[in-house]
């Protein structure tokens, strides 16, 4: 394989299967609505994680070293930032009072649809990359300015699943144009009442769910540029970090609300690649106004290895003083 071409057979052979992944999870999970026991959620939530090292393995052994490790610093970005998305899904379902038996579906559409728009923004990104290398300068400017709104958010208050969910324009604009249900119909999107097609509060849900993983992507995919300019290592990496999403929802539970600086820690992740981002713009500078439209030399090189190391020791760090802090808590309130 050369460098950084993947044959068009590898990548339809990547999605065909990654698509009945999603297909059986739906035949497995959603298909009988039902709410996953702790036993079950874990148990499917260490099948997935394992089968995305079984990947980044192949990925080493059968690409390179070079790659197998962007990999690897991808895919636990954008596993972590997906457990971050997991505060927000929680506060969706609580607000919109889905019940537990028919939130699968509902999670599971939602990632399917967040997985369709990381592609489209993946290709976007790789498009412009290849023709404007100053597109680094903005992915790193906006990944800095990303890490900073989540410093000042955990500064301000303990991130919590039991804030309020508010609902964006075209959330709301769903909500009072179209027709819809006052009551959930099993697991229903639409149902017929009187003849008229309606939507159910499902469907909202849903969408709520799809608009919030827009947002999502926009910080997901510039990260994972600044670890790998590969597309295949970006797309499978962010497709694995979210298989398994919705048994990893269940298996966490409660124990979000015990995370308590995983917004700092990710923060400090965001940052550190925003500034790897801007280096590696500078070191393929062509802007005329910067150093006359000549590359910048001299400059400090990041490897990916040592960005893994970073991202690994930022992860255990935060999770273990969150856990510390919400122990100690604990025992003061006793």
């Amino acid at each position: 394989m050369a460098p950084d071409t993947v044959p068009t057979w590898v990548w339809l052979a990547t999605l065909g299967a990654i698509a009945a992944l999603f297909i059986f999870d739906f035949l497995t999970h959603v298909r009988k609505p039902h709410e996953p026991t702790f036993k079950e959620a874990a148990l499917w939530s260490t099948f997935y994680v394992a089968l995305a090292l079984l990947f980044g393995w192949g990925v080493w052994h059968f690409w390179d070293r070079e790659h197998g490790v962007e990999y690897f610093a991808g895919f636990i970005t954008e596993k972590s930032l997906s457990v971050d998305n997991l505060f927000v899904f929680v506060i969706i379902m609580k607000s919109f009072r889905v019940p537990a038996a028919y939130q699968q579906k509902a999670l599971l559409i939602g990632i399917v649809i967040a997985l369709i728009m990381r592609g489209i923004f993946i290709a976007l990104g790789a498009a412009a990359i290849e023709r404007f290398s100053w597109v680094f300068y903005l992915f790193g400017l906006f990944l800095l300015w990303t890490a900073w709104k989540l410093v000042v958010e955990s500064l301000k208050h303990t991130k919590s699943t039991d804030e309020d969910y508010e609902p964006n324009g075209v959330v709301k604009w769903f909500q009072r144009h179209m027709p819809t249900t006052d009551d959930y119909r099993g697991n229903a999107l639409t149902v017929i009442e009187n003849g008229k097609r309606m939507f159910t509060p499902m469907a909202i849900v849903i969408l709520a769910l799809g608009m919030t993983d827009l947002l999502f992507a926009l910080d997901s995919i510039p990260a994972i540029y600044g670890l790998t300019d590969a597309p295949y290592i970006v797309f499978t990496a962010n497709a694995f970090a979210l298989l398994g999403l919705l048994q990893l929802y269940f298996l966490l539970g409660g124990l979000l609300d015990r995370l308590v600086y995983l917004g700092i820690g990710l923060s400090l992740i965001l940052a550190f690649i925003g500034v790897k981002l801007i280096i590696h713009a500078m070191e393929a500078n062509t802007l005329p106004f910067l150093n006359g439209g000549q590359p910048i030399e001299g400059l400090p090189h990041i490897e990916t290895g040592f960005s893994l190391s970073v991202i690994v020791g930022i992860l255990v760090v935060t999770t273990v003083a969150s856990l510390l802090k919400s122990r100690s808590d604990a025992r003061k309130l006793r």
